[in-house]
């Protein structure tokens, strides 16, 4: 029998959303929509096979990442699955319990309505089912954020998860936690291709003549390194605000005071293995001390 307390997890994919999302990570900005056509009309081309085969999605990774908060009470996944690029998952959504919900364009190349539809669902769960206690909202749409403040005044933990630079950072504010699909357990990293383009720039701007390239890769975009760095800043701070002296934090007290402050921040996005290999990646700014099984930073004094 399922204890009250047990937490309840319900979860919503966009799958559309995450689909497109990721082609375009993998394949550059508004790779899908150049590629829709030949898609739709040429679903055998061994070209668009191979390009669908490198950007496809880990269903079971988000499936997991879901699991993790409680029992999963129901998921759904919302798209057109008409269309082969969707089919291709539907075995792999079906063998994860997963309810497919159908819908179609209204006219072509139009929105299928999958947002309206999942947070009129989502909502009506929600008191259909009181004993739910967390949201997965698997999409980036800015039209999910009245959304998950409706799931958050209603009582519930919203979590989001989205594909990096095609989430609106409205959305992943408006959770209590959000995850970038990159970084879930079982999803290759890939480095998209403005960021490998840009990288080969400097590497081959950094060559000596007749020199063979030495460039490393960029883990992620310096502007998003620098805000974690400015966001660790700021909870350090307050932290030490907070106890009134410069004492040692605990290290998790800190990560969930960041989440708090920017639900989208996550140490496996910007290429670090752990919060700590983060912390020590900023030992300019930060002391770490580990005694035992206890994980301890401070700002460094200047």
């Amino acid at each position: 029998m399922v204890e009250a307390q047990d937490p309840r997890v319900a979860v919503y994919l966009d799958f559309d959303n995450i689909v497109i999302s990721w082609y375009d990570r993998v394949h550059g900005r508004n790779s899908y929509g150049k590629d829709r056509q030949k898609i739709t009309d040429n679903p055998d081309d061994p070209v668009v096979i191979e390009r669908l085969n490198q950007a496809m999605i880990e269903v079971g990774a988000i499936i997991d990442f879901a699991a993790s908060f409680g029992t999963l009470v129901l998921t759904r996944a919302y798209a057109d699955w008409s269309l082969r690029v969707n089919a291709e998952y539907r075995s792999q959504l079906v063998a994860r319990a997963v309810d497919l919900v159908q819908l179609f364009p209204a006219a072509a190349y139009a929105k299928n309505g999958a947002d309206i539809r999942l947070a009129v669902d989502a909502v009506e769960d929600m008191f259909r089912l009181p004993d739910l206690t967390h949201v997965v909202i698997v999409g980036g749409d800015s039209d999910y954020v009245p959304l998950a403040q409706r799931c958050k005044r209603l009582g519930r933990y919203v979590v989001g998860v989205g594909v990096a630079g095609s989430t609106a950072k409205s959305l992943a504010a408006a959770c209590d936690e959000f995850e970038s699909y990159e970084s879930l357990s079982g999803v290759a990293r890939v480095e998209p291709v403005q960021a490998k383009t840009k990288t080969a720039r400097k590497a081959k701007a950094a060559e000596p003549d007749d020199h063979p390239e030495t460039g490393s890769d960029e883990s992620s975009d310096p502007d998003d390194q620098d805000a974690a760095t400015a966001l660790l800043e700021r909870a350090l701070r307050l932290g030490h605000d907070k106890s009134g002296s410069d004492e040692w934090l605990h290290t998790s007290a800190v990560k969930t005071h960041m989440r708090r402050m920017d639900p989208s921040f996550s140490e496996k996005a910007l290429g670090y293995r752990s919060f700590n290999d983060f912390l020590k990646s900023r030992d300019s700014m930060t002391e770490l001390e580990e005694s035992g099984h206890e994980r301890l930073v401070r700002l460094r004094e200047r």
